[in-house]
């Protein structure tokens, strides 16, 4: 049976016929819907973790317990896992252990464009990439018996194109491997010097072993075809360069580490020209030219960006793109904007208000960036944002403080900002945050949390109490407040960067996009308006600026009641659509 698959779908789908046992993930885009389709499979115990580096670790207890276990991430979750991603490379496996990594070239939706190929380079750890959705299938398949074979940790790597893009894909049955024996072994489990060192030549031997492999897998493949041109690629980049040069050959890489030496210099050897098509970093055309291998490579392609079919035609063929044909109008820019009613909206209009330094994090609301509210100064990681206002606070003293918050939401706190509060507690700070608490994670598709109470099957659960986690970390100062109730939240703010001590301000109101929000009705503005434009400082999508003044828009209106709450003269009125 045939089914059209998303990568992401298509990878879920493997790891159930691979009987995978247990799937612990959290969250980031292009990698998220991995897990959403695992939990379709009541076969495999799956769940949202606070963070990777806590994915990875459930994943590697449950591969040493004998099951075979799958953590996904976007790329930059790995680098919050590369800790036990490290030290699991030296351990190896029981059950069969794959990490998914999702990398995003172009950044469509991260904060960098980074390779996680250097990750498996590092860590010495075989690295798999599919190109469409069917290999995406297969390759799960055969990363777990690599990881078992070879006693291995191994990485299946995608990009966005391949993760969110669909193809065919054969379904076949559940593979019942069942859970391998436990056995008690402290040389091969307990990472102390004394077992590590021998461990590492062990690592160094494995290395070899899969090189050797990769020689003769059909996991690597030669597409011999005209010989004046040939191209090594891997992933979505082998599939731009065959629609762009059909006649070319192509050594297609499926396993990308370690690379396999001897096809490299026999396919080199049959082509008057060898290219190396890769995304990002480079990684390929490295290590052939390590190799002694002539070959084109990043002096051509850039470096930056995703690629496209049309890129290498003209920069490998020299065929430029026929002229298309431009709009008679000006297209206007559609940038991204937080969603009408967003729960977020109310804090950044106080913040910018009181023009405070406002030290953001990641997620929906990282669009408190943009004009009108231009309300966030910094944005590194998650979690980063109660830590940076820390910074600044031992850096420039408590009058900046005074004028400084950190910003970020309940899963983002939960994921890596408890520990930055509990640093700001401990090193005697006054930073304030302001938790944004939507009752959902947002930015990723409205996944569950630890504070939302509910597990990714959607069953209840226990939830962390935000206010009583703040007090037991140390704070005193922990204020639940409405941020839609402008004036108050104002006032709550002025107390809370006012006072000596840490201060926590939970930012309470649902995701306008949750049924928990239970909006209804629209507003319309009357004749009372003053033409003021106050509301148009909400950034509210629903509003905008005619020749007659400002006018909301009864097809984006939600009916939050945002913006009579910041209309000075009663100019805003609710009706019932």
């Amino acid at each position: 049976m045939k089914k059209l698959m998303l990568g992401n779908e298509a990878v879920a789908r493997g790891a159930f016929e691979a009987g995978v046992t247990v799937a612990s993930s959290y969250p980031g885009t292009p990698s998220t819907e991995i897990t959403e389709f695992i939990a379709k499979y009541d076969e495999i115990y799956s769940e949202w973790a606070p963070n990777e580096k806590v994915a990875v670790e459930t994943a590697i207890g449950a591969s040493t317990a004998g099951g075979r276990a799958l953590s996904a991430m976007k790329h930059v979750g790995l680098n919050v896992a590369a800790d036990p991603l490290f030290t699991v490379s030296y351990i190896g496996t029981n059950g069969g252990l794959v990490l998914v990594v999702a990398d995003d070239p172009g950044m469509h939706s991260s904060q960098n464009e980074q390779d996680s190929r250097h990750y498996a380079i590092g860590a010495k750890v075989p690295m798999l990439e599919p190109s469409d959705s069917a290999e995406c299938k297969e390759f799960t398949k055969k990363a777990f018996e690599i990881s078992e074979e070879f006693d291995t940790p191994v990485i299946l790597r995608l990009t966005t194109r391949v993760a969110h893009s669909q193809s065919l894909v054969d379904l076949e049955d559940r593979q019942e491997v069942g859970v391998r024996e436990y056995k008690k072994d402290i040389a091969k489990n307990v990472m102390i010097p004394a077992n590590a060192r021998p461990k590492h030549v062990m690592v160094e031997e494995r290395t070899k072993k899969l090189a050797a492999f990769g020689e003769t897998s059909d996991l690597n493949r030669v597409e011999m075809r005209d010989t004046k041109i040939g191209i090594i690629a891997a992933g979505i980049s082998y599939q731009y360069a065959r629609e762009a040069c059909p006649t070319a050959s192509i050594l297609k890489l499926g396993m990308i580490h370690p690379m396999p030496e001897q096809r490299i210099r026999d396919f080199a050897s049959k082509v008057d020209t060898l290219y190396v098509v890769e995304q990002l970093d480079p990684v390929i055309e490295t290590y052939v030219r390590g190799l002694g291998i002539s070959v084109i490579g990043k002096e051509k392609f850039t470096l930056l960006g995703e690629y496209s079919a049309q890129m290498l035609r003209e920069t490998i063929l020299g065929e430029k793109a026929k002229e298309t044909k431009k709009a008679e109008e000006i297209i206007p820019v559609r940038p991204p904007v937080m969603c009408p009613g967003c729960s977020h909206r109310g804090v950044f209009y106080v913040l910018k208000k009181l023009g405070l330094t406002v030290t953001g994090d990641i997620g929906c609301y990282s669009l408190g960036c943009a004009k009108p509210l231009e309300a966030i100064d910094t944005i590194v990681c998650m979690g980063g944002s109660i830590t940076a206002a820390h910074g600044m606070e031992k850096a420039r003293g408590k009058d900046f403080a005074r004028k400084t918050v950190a910003v970020l939401g309940d899963s983002t706190f939960i994921h890596s900002g408890i520990t930055g509060l509990i640093d700001v507690v401990y090193n005697k700070g006054t930073t304030t945050t302001i938790i944004l608490d939507n009752s959902i994670t947002g930015m990723t598709g409205h996944q569950q949390n630890p504070s939302t109470g509910f597990t990714i099957k959607n069953e209840p659960t226990r939830n962390v109490d935000l206010e009583m986690l703040c007090h037991a970390v140390g704070v005193d100062r922990v204020v639940i407040a409405d941020p839609f109730d402008v004036d108050n939240f104002e006032k709550v703010v002025k107390e809370g960067i006012a006072a000596e001590e840490p201060s926590v301000i939970i930012a309470q109101r649902p995701c306008a996009l949750i049924k928990k929000a239970g909006y209804t009705g629209l507003y319309v503005i009357n004749d009372k308006c003053k033409n003021c434009k106050l509301c148009m400082k909400l950034g509210c999508p629903a509003i905008s600026l005619t020749e007659k003044g400002p006018k909301i828009d009864e097809t984006l209106c939600v009916g939050c009641g945002l913006c009579p709450n910041v209309c000075k003269f009663g100019a805003i009125e609710r009706v019932e659509k």
